[in-house]
């Protein structure tokens, strides 16, 4: 397994839009092992393959206090059950260190591949709900930031481009 590199707003690598997972194979599984290593490592809570510059319509997920309950969203697609929204603080691996509340759907219906490339449903509610909405905006070019006003999302990308000159 490998911790990969994840990508920080405001790399435009972000943006891109996620192809569908055509075949479910053993090269996928690594990817996926390999951003569950990376998740982890980070540490997150959900992890997109588009953050990993991987844009193939993935997510890894594991909500647990102790990484043991794994989630596989091979091309997810959800569906809003509730027109209850609710406010989250939601962070992001690509966008280190901020937090701020965005607003969502309280519930929803996913479909999904698993690792193995079988079918599943699945209703979520609370931080699930969230998260799988999170992770399928990073994979249609969509950041939580972008769920600010102009000037919170400037602010935040601007601190984030003075870290990496000075990282660099």
């Amino acid at each position: 397994m490998a911790i990969l590199n994840i990508l920080e707003f405001p790399d435009p690598r972000l943006r891109t839009k996620a192809k569908p997972v055509e075949v479910v194979d053993d090269a996928l599984r690594q990817l996926i092992d390999d951003m569950f290593e990376t998740m982890y490592a980070a540490p997150g809570i959900g992890l997109a393959a588009s953050q990993v510059n991987v844009h193939k319509r993935l997510v890894v997920m594991d909500l647990s206090e102790d990484n043991s309950e794994p989630l596989v969203f091979i091309n997810p697609e959800f569906t809003v059950l509730t027109d209850e929204l609710e406010q989250y603080q939601e962070g992001c691996l690509s966008v280190p260190g901020f937090y701020e509340n965005v607003e969502r759907p309280q519930k929803v219906r996913i479909n999904a591949l698993d690792r193995n490339g079988e079918a599943f449903e699945l209703i979520a509610e609370g931080l699930l709900a969230v998260c799988i909405q999170h992770e399928c905006d990073h994979l249609n070019g969509k950041l939580f930031v972008d769920y600010l006003s102009t000037l919170k999302r400037d602010r935040i990308k601007k601190k984030l481009e003075k870290q990496h000159r000075q990282q660099a």
